[in-house]
C-alpha cells in the first residue's frame, strides 16, 4: 500500500532537493531517516521532515509499521518564486529571486526478503569484462613481438648428429628456436 505526504512552499530551491532526493529513492524509510537527520544539505533538513511525515501517516493511518516501509517515490516541483530587489551602485538595483519547492514522498510497505541458505556447491567464477592495466599491456606488447619475430632469437640449440661424428666430413645441424617456431638450417662444409 502507498502512502504520501507533500510539504508546499518550502523556502528551499527544488535542485538542491533533487540532489538529495536521488540518493535515498527506493532504500529503506527508517533508515533514510536517520542519514537525513545528519546529512549536510540544504535540502536535507525539508525532506526529512516530509518523510516522517509519511512514514508517520502510514503507521497512524494504516497500521503499516516503520521497519516495513520503503521510498517508493520522491518528487521535487518548484513552486513559487519570491522576487526581491537589492540596491545597487548609481540608483539601479538587482532582481533577487527566491525559489520554493513542492516535495512529494510516497513510501509503500514490503516484504523483507529472507536470506537464501547456500547449497553445497559453490558457484563459479564470472569473468571480469574490466579494461587491462597499463602493466598488463605492456606485457601483451612484448610478447607480440616474440612470436612476430624479433632481433634477437629466444633459444638456439645446437645439436650434433651421431653419424655426422664417424664421418670424414664435419656436419653440424643447428636447430634455431624463436618464440615457439623451430627452424632447422643445416651447415654442410666440404660437402660439395
Amino acid at each position: 500500500m502507498e502512502v504520501k505526504a507533500i510539504a508546499k512552499y518550502v523556502r528551499v530551491q527544488p535542485r538542491k532537493v533533487r540532489i538529495i532526493a536521488d540518493e535515498v529513492r527506493g532504500k529503506n524509510a527508517q533508515h533514510t531517516v536517520s542519514l537525513l537527520r545528519y546529512h549536510t544539505g540544504k535540502g536535507a533538513k525539508a525532506l526529512h521532515q516530509v518523510l516522517v511525515s509519511a512514514m508517520a501517516n502510514a503507521q497512524e493511518n494504516h497500521g503499516i509499521s516503520p521497519e516495513l516501509l520503503k521510498i517508493a517515490t520522491i518528487t521535487v516541483d518548484e513552486g513559487p518564486r519570491l522576487k526581491r530587489m537589492q540596491a545597487r551602485a548609481m540608483g539601479r538595483g538587482n532582481r533577487i529571486i527566491k525559489k520554493t519547492s513542492h516535495i512529494t514522498v510516497v513510501v509503500e510497505d514490503y516484504e523483507v526478503e529472507k536470506p537464501v541458505k547456500p547449497h553445497g556447491t559453490k558457484a563459479k567464477p564470472r569473468p571480469t569484462f574490466a579494461a587491462p592495466t597499463r602493466r598488463q599491456r605492456r606485457g601483451a606488447g612484448k610478447a607480440a613481438e616474440l612470436e612476430a619475430g624479433s632481433e634477437t632469437p629466444a633459444e638456439i640449440v645446437i645439436e650434433t648428429a651421431p653419424e655426422a661424428v664417424a664421418e670424414a666430413p664435419v656436419t653440424t645441424e643447428t636447430t634455431e628456436v624463436v618464440a615457439g617456431v623451430e627452424a632447422e638450417a643445416s651447415d654442410e662444409k666440404g660437402a660439395e
